[in-house]
């Protein structure tokens, strides 16, 4: 739903809440020709670092910590919301790059909290992505990033696909280290891309 109260235009891609924050499983149909990408790294370990960084994923922090401004103004403080519409910027002046998106998904448990966010037309690519901070019972914290990526429709951004991808590398670098600042103990954990 638009601030205003309008409906939001429909996603970009079909079906919504692929990389759903509470299923483990990848849909087997639909999404074809996107890339996909999952990993999940250590971020802290102990109660203090599970409650900095789940309460830090839910209020943006994953994306803001990285260099993201989040709209509407203020929306990077509040909690993200199932359905809610925002505009996520990165870069400044005429350097920006917008990225339209709704939330598709989120996830709020004693273990596990975090959201997934699908594209709406205007967005550079094409696809969803999920942030997952969980706990374990040995007081592990981690961080599961998935994504599935395809290039937008038209101009200009099928063309730049390829350095789409770069950057998406270049931000998933920031997204592990985003959320192990949260924690005041946090530790450093394997980081895979791929």
């Amino acid at each position: 739903m638009e601030p205003d109260g309008t409906a939001a235009p429909p996603l970009t891609y079909a079906p919504a809440g692929a990389t759903c924050p509470a299923d483990a499983a990848w849909p087997d149909d639909g999404l074809r020709g996107h890339r996909r990408h999952e990993e999940t790294v250590l971020i802290g370990h102990g109660e203090d670092d599970w409650r900095a960084a789940s309460e830090a994923v839910l209020r943006w922090g994953v994306k803001t910590r990285s260099g993201f401004r989040v709209a509407p103004r203020g929306a990077a403080g509040e909690r993200v919301t199932e359905d809610a519409v925002y505009r996520i910027t990165a870069g400044r002046g005429p350097l920006s790059v917008h990225e339209p998106v709704r939330v598709v998904a989120v996830v709020d448990t004693a273990d596990a909290r975090g959201f997934a966010y699908g594209t709406l037309p205007g967005h550079p690519v094409c696809g969803e992505e999920a942030f997952v901070v969980r706990r374990t019972p040995d007081g592990r914290v981690t961080l599961t990033l998935r994504s599935l990526t395809a290039p937008a429709a038209g101009w200009p951004w099928r063309p730049l696909f390829p350095v789409l991808l770069l950057a998406q590398r270049l931000f998933r670098r920031r997204y592990r280290r985003a959320l192990r600042r949260a924690g005041a103990r946090a530790v450093r954990g394997p980081a895979a891309d791929r």
